[in-house]
């Protein structure tokens, strides 16, 4: 018999990329996603395989599944700022509710399940590099806080039912992740670069851009996912790139390979935008033997073709 898994929020950047990778390791996969963000673009090119079903369903609501579930991997969620600032109660009711269901089919099923929560669980960090054990610096009512404490508050209730019901949990704290499938309106620093660059218009970058972040190429993080998930690691591990880099040289970056005539100009910062992020991934590296391994120049070129191929172009 196949291993199933269900996987929501499926069609969206990370889950249309998992939906591949799940289907290439052999097993069946039922992905799970209302479109809210999630395009059905990502996912046409699986919908003729025998072993890959969709479900249009909010996860907000009651789940059922009828056949087996081997694994669930809770990945809906809106992950953008542009996106929850847009439907706060939707990202809390989905960080919330939405887990609390996906929970209760792993339970249900006797099955493993991951939750992907984020490296917004440690806010505007006090320390740096961040580590699994930094409890985090997160304003609960500012305009981030509904993506923050959605997430705190699905790591708290995985974790509950590992202490109460002895469910197997993994809890994966997702760094800046890109490549192709991101939307090109989806608000994050890469798209929004990009799209401004192959326009030739003026790439903004908020604040003095110095604020740091790190970016993993999604077949790295997918990679560190599908090792996650094999393993029997039930409390929080990293998966990023620890290479960290300003947002102002991410956005030379992107204007040099895209041979554009862009000019970068500056904007007000927004509220309660980290002013660093990078993981510490020794966890990663020591129990799973995991570490990116694509290069920031070849991970821009794949996600630069991706746009430039775009119907938007």
């Amino acid at each position: 018999m196949k291993k199933r898994i269900l996987i929501t929020g499926g069609a969206g950047f990370i889950g249309s990329h998992l939906c591949e990778k799940m289907l290439s390791e052999g097993m069946s996969v039922i992905c799970m996603d209302n479109l809210i963000t999630g395009s059905k673009n990502n996912i046409a090119h699986l919908e003729n395989d025998p072993n890959f079903k969709f479900i249009n369903h909010d996860v907000s609501r009651f789940i059922e599944i009828d056949e087996p579930i081997n694994y669930v991997m809770h990945f809906a969620s809106p992950a953008s700022p542009i996106d929850y600032l847009k439907l706060p109660i939707q990202t809390l009711k989905v960080g919330s509710l939405g887990t609390h269901n996906a929970l209760g089919v792993a339970k249900a099923k006797g099955a493993t399940f991951m939750i992907a929560s984020t490296s917004e669980v440690y806010g505007d960090p006090l320390e740096h590099p961040q580590k699994e054990t930094y409890w985090g610096h997160v304003n609960c009512i500012g305009p981030r806080g509904v993506y923050d404490e959605a997430k705190r508050f699905a790591e708290a209730i995985t974790m509950a039912y590992h202490k109460v019901h002895k469910l197997e949990v993994r809890i994966v704290r997702i760094f800046n992740c890109y490549g192709p499938r991101m939307r090109i309106n989806d608000g994050r620093a890469i798209p929004n670069f990009i799209y401004q660059a192959l326009r030739d218009e003026s790439v903004t970058v908020y604040g003095d851009g110095k604020q740091t972040r790190s970016f993993c190429f999604v077949s790295d993080m997918v990679d560190g996912l599908y090792k996650l998930l094999m393993s029997n690691i039930n409390e929080p591990v990293n998966i990023g790139n620890p290479i960290e880099m300003t947002l102002l040289e991410m956005a030379e970056q992107i204007v040099k390979h895209t041979d554009s005539k862009s000019k970068i100009v500056f904007e007000p910062l927004p509220v309660d935008d980290p002013k660093v992020r990078c993981p510490d991934i020794s966890k990663a590296k020591k129990l799973l033997g995991w570490e990116p391994k694509v290069e920031l120049a070849d991970g821009l070129k794949k996600t630069i073709e991706y746009f430039k191929n775009s119907s938007k172009f």
